[in-house]
């Protein structure tokens, strides 16, 4: 008897809930993991045999008609995809892979004459996306009308989460509104976790005969080819004019999916000391362990919240294999790094309840609120003003701005350049922009949440739509009032970035201009450039050489036209780092640090 094993976000062998039950099944003697390309989410015309048109329409998101796959988080899946291929035939099997709309791919299947008679049972895990539980609902309709009755249709709890859904506090459709709330009700929270369930030493093998690709799609057999045929749409960019890579610039993402680099991604975190310093490093902007870059791996399923907590078990136990490669705070229990990674995963914990409590209203444009009780006064840059926000029609210009990266603030455009180029940028980057796009631009939030969910490798639906909902305002924040949380840009530029190496990094035309306070302020608002050559003197060759640098920067788009003029002044102090709040004077009536 055959089993049907749909993948989706759970791309892994180990801490797996549906391999983990088949180990103790009778009734299925081949087992058949299928992974679907499903057209509704990727782009799948790259999948087409010569010269035939694709019978479905491209995969555009609904505002911003963008890719809603784009070339950063494919190219992470097809690896991953392939590592899971290698995982599986180490243990006899293989990861079957196909194109087309999931139901459509299990109908074909059950109606095979030869196939379908030996088919026992259609088995995947709980997806809470909307989407995902349409496609669930569309699948087991199919079974349920194909099988007969014979054939078991079984839904698994994903076991994605942090916290088991029976070690919940409460129901998800009585979550609390604020995550503190939430969070106090776990504490001690490292106590509330389960193990993750043991891998597997062996598996079912596949079935001999498997039915193939449909009309009119082919499947590459090579690592290569799958990522070909993923990247080949994805040439006709949704950016107006793509930036080019800066020279001598590394991304802080130049990570491999899948489930074997998952793991070696955490060993190194706890070995290298990053994961105890989390906490000090987390809010950085430049290099590879500022953060853990986790999230694309927990995102694709390659690895669980359970696994990376059991890893920082071991670490604070001391009872990881003895090696002198362990970490600063090898057996001393947990620090304040573990304990904000476990926090960060319980956050998104909390996103995923708020998806499952909340449903479709996660992408309206009120969010988790419902729309306001005043619809004739609503806010924009803290005023009133006739629309909340602005559509994309109204503000097209200033939307491809934003997206290239031409806004004319340094953080946000080193921010955006980043994103296109790496499909990464870190968790402060993404406040500032989500900030900046909603409040400052006044332009619908949704747009921006389209065209992260396009660029992100580790684009998660709970967690991108969810946070860029908090930021607008219309989301979960404590605050209450929908006020949203206005971040000045400039402001955390001197913050974070106070040496200005993460906009040089990124805004190649930046990437001249020296160091010093004037120049700073040049590189987080360009337009401030001549109100700096004026306050100086010619300096000698080597002032000479910096104004002349200075002076070109007058024909960058920024300089001459910036989206906004952001009331910011650095206080001349003494003592201090920029970062501080006692060293900077604000003009801006709100200003949040979150």
């Amino acid at each position: 008897m055959y089993l049907i094993y749909l993948l989706r976000r759970d791309l892994r062998i180990s801490d797996n809930p549906i391999i983990h039950a088949l180990k103790d099944s009778t009734r299925y003697t081949h087992v058949l993991p299928l992974y679907v390309i499903s057209p509704s989410q990727i782009e799948v015309s790259g999948f087409l045999k010569e010269g035939m048109e694709s019978p479905y329409p491209e995969t555009r998101s609904r505002i911003g008609k963008f890719w809603r796959c784009g070339p950063h988080r494919t190219r992470f899946l097809a690896e991953g995809l392939w590592d899971l291929k290698h995982g599986l035939r180490s243990l006899g099997s293989d990861l079957v892979v196909r194109v087309g709309r999931m139901e459509e791919i299990i109908q074909g299947l059950l109606l095979d004459k030869e196939f379908s008679t030996k088919v026992g049972g259609v088995w995947m895990a709980k997806d809470w996306g909307y989407e995902e539980l349409e496609e669930e609902r569309r699948v087991g309709t199919t079974v349920d009308s194909l099988g007969g009755g014979g054939v078991e249709w079984k839904v698994f709890n994903g076991e994605e989460t942090l916290i088991h859904e029976d070690d919940l506090p409460v129901k998800p459709s009585e979550l609390p509104d604020v995550f503190t709330s939430f969070r106090k009700r776990l504490e001690p929270l490292r106590e509330n976790i389960r193990l993750p369930m043991p891998s597997p030493e062996s598996f079912y093998p596949l079935p001999p005969l498997i039915p193939g690709q449909a009309h009119p799609f082919v499947i590459p057999t090579s690592l290569e080819g799958l990522h070909d045929a993923l990247q080949k749409p994805l040439k006709q960019s949704d950016l107006e004019f793509p930036p080019p890579f800066p020279a001598y610039t590394k991304s802080a993402h130049p990570f491999t999916g899948g489930e074997s680099y998952a793991h070696t991604r955490v060993k190194h975190l706890i070995s290298s000391g990053a994961m105890a310093a989390y906490k000090d490093t987390r809010n950085g902007l430049v290099g590879e362990d500022f953060s853990t870059k986790l999230s694309g791996y927990l995102s694709h399923g390659f690895i669980t919240a359970r696994q990376v907590n059991a890893y920082l078990v071991t670490f604070e136990d001391g009872t990881a294999p003895s090696s002198p490669t362990n970490g600063d705070g090898y057996g001393n229990g947990e620090n304040k790094g573990t304990a904000a990674v476990r926090f960060e995963l319980l956050w998104r914990d909390y996103m995923r309840l708020c998806m499952r409590k909340y449903g479709h209203r996660l992408f309206s444009v009120h969010g988790f609120r419902g729309p306001p009780q005043n619809t004739g006064s609503r806010r924009h840059h803290g005023k009133t003003s006739g629309a909340r926000w602005r559509t994309l029609f109204e503000s097209s210009t200033a939307f491809s701005r934003f997206q290239n990266g031409t806004t004319g603030t340094g953080l946000i455009d080193a921010s955006m350049r980043e994103l296109a180029l790496t499909g990464y940028t870190s968790n402060r980057a993404r406040q500032n922009c989500a900030s900046f796009l909603a409040i400052w631009l006044g332009i619908d939030w949704r747009v921006g949440a389209e065209w992260y969910e396009s660029m992100l490798v580790d684009y998660d639906v709970a967690s991108n739509w969810g946070n860029w909902q908090y930021v607008a305002g219309v989301g979960n924040d404590p605050r209450g009032g929908g006020e949203g949380r206005r971040f000045n840009p400039v402001k955390q530029a001197w913050d974070y970035d106070p040496r200005g190496e993460y906009v040089r990094m990124w805004v190649e035309e930046m990437g001249d201009v020296g160091g010093g306070q004037g120049n700073l302020e040049v590189l987080f608002q360009p337009s401030k450039v001549d109100e700096v050559l004026a306050r100086r003197g010619s300096g000698g060759v080597e002032g000479k050489t910096d104004r002349r640098v200075l002076e070109g920067l007058r024909l960058i788009v920024g300089s001459r036209d910036p989206l906004v003029e952001v009331s910011y002044e650095k206080r001349k102090m003494g003592g201090g780092k920029g970062g501080k709040r006692g060293g900077t004077k604000m003009r801006e009536s709100r200003e949040l640090t979150v």
